[in-house]
């Protein structure tokens, strides 16, 4: 039995901590940040408020947002580029998964020789990096699901093959996170199901990963909690910062856990997000019942214990009640066809990219490409394992 552990970065959590940023700047010596956020939210009041903050306390204050959700390598090519031009010395990554994706991107990047697509997290390959030419990075999450504030990858589309893949690497991680609840409380509640769900997603999964890792489990039972418990609330009433908290406390505890591994839920949502830009959260929430299904003689035990933990009728079949009753109450369709035109999906095609997906290896039961064209028919007709 080996294992290789990790546990994620300085957080600084709480109601109006986003303050604290200039702080967390001085502590990680960054004198000249580029402060990296996605197009849509670059001209909203609260990123402007931060950054005017910030240009009360440094002389140069540079913004990158040439890019929106699922972002392509070239986004960060670009970044690199201007940062490298601007003398940056560190990266403040403000935003959504999207946001905190690039930022770090850009900071892994703009010293290296090697293209991005060499870094990808496949066995070894990121020690082909110059660790010694990483930027810092502070991490400002704006929504509650992806927990790319406490992880060690970025997952990046190929825009030459339509491939999104997970650029990995252990130093990826952000020096100190910045949990502010009073960031997410104007997300619409459509945004705060998809992405809570996708904070689900990644819990459960890494729960349900093959592999010995007790800290990641316990992690990941505590966030299922925290989901069960505020997600509904945050959706039906987003000024509740509580609730709110609890859900970007979730979503760190998430990406902590997954470090375990994920799963075939992740495996089929990458093709689809990629090749018809599909919010991440939204289809991991429409892929979530068909995967369990599948994986269901192998992870019953498991959803068992799950059970016990959340306080719901200890069995597989309640926990799916639970999640089906979950994607009703957020409106979340379905199945696959409600979202992407059928005729536009290539199954042979998405199969295989799925099949290649790095989350495929830690799914609790061995997969095959027909495996997964299966689920995306499952998926697509709406009729459960």
């Amino acid at each position: 039995m080996k294992s290789n552990w990790n546990y994620p970065t300085t957080v600084w959590m709480g109601e109006g901590r986003s303050t604290d940023l200039p702080d967390a700047c001085l502590i990680a010596k960054i004198k000249n940040p580029l402060f990296v956020t996605d197009k849509d939210l670059v001209t909203l009041p609260m990123t402007i408020k931060t950054i005017d903050n910030l240009k009360k306390v440094f002389k140069e204050m540079n913004v990158f947002s040439k890019f929106s959700g699922n972002p392509f390598g070239k986004n960060i090519n670009e970044g690199v580029e201007f940062y490298n031009k601007s003398k940056c010395d560190g990266v403040i990554a403000f935003g959504g998964g999207s946001a905190l994706d690039v930022g770090k991107g850009i900071a892994f990047m703009c010293g290296q020789t090697r293209p991005l697509w060499d870094f990808e997290d496949i066995g070894d390959y990121w020690k082909k990096a110059d660790e010694s030419k990483i930027s810092p990075i502070i991490a400002i999450p704006t929504t509650a699901g992806t927990g790319s504030e406490t992880g060690r990858a970025s997952a990046i589309v190929n825009e030459e093959t339509g491939v999104k893949k997970i650029i990995f690497h252990p130093k990826f991680m952000p020096t100190i996170v910045i949990l502010d609840p009073r960031l997410t409380v104007d997300l619409p509640a459509r945004i705060t199901a998809a992405t809570g769900m996708d904070a689900l997603a990644h819990n459960l999964e890494a729960f349900c990963a093959l592999g010995f890792h007790p800290m990641a489990d316990g992690i990941a039972l505590e966030g299922m909690r925290l989901i069960k418990n505020s997600l509904p609330v945050a959706v039906k009433d987003g000024k509740n910062i509580k609730a709110r908290s609890e859900m970007l406390a979730a979503a760190s505890m998430g990406s902590t856990a997954f470090q375990k591994g994920l799963g075939a839920i992740h495996s089929l949502s990458h093709p689809v997000n990629a090749q018809f830009n599909v919010h991440h959260g939204l289809s991991n929430a429409i892929f979530m019942p068909y995967v369990l299904t599948f994986n269901k003689k192998e992870i019953s035990e498991r959803i068992v214990s799950i059970c016990d933990y959340l306080g719901l009728e200890k069995s597989f079949d309640s926990f799916i009640q639970w999640i089906m009753d979950l994607r009703k109450e957020f409106n979340i369709p379905h199945k696959l066809s409600d979202v992407v035109d059928e005729e536009k999906i290539d199954l042979d095609k998405i199969s295989k990219m799925a099949f290649e997906d790095p989350s495929t290896d830690g799914n609790p039961k061995k997969l095959t490409k027909e495996d997964m064209k299966t689920m995306y028919q499952h998926s697509i007709s709406g009729e459960l394992f």
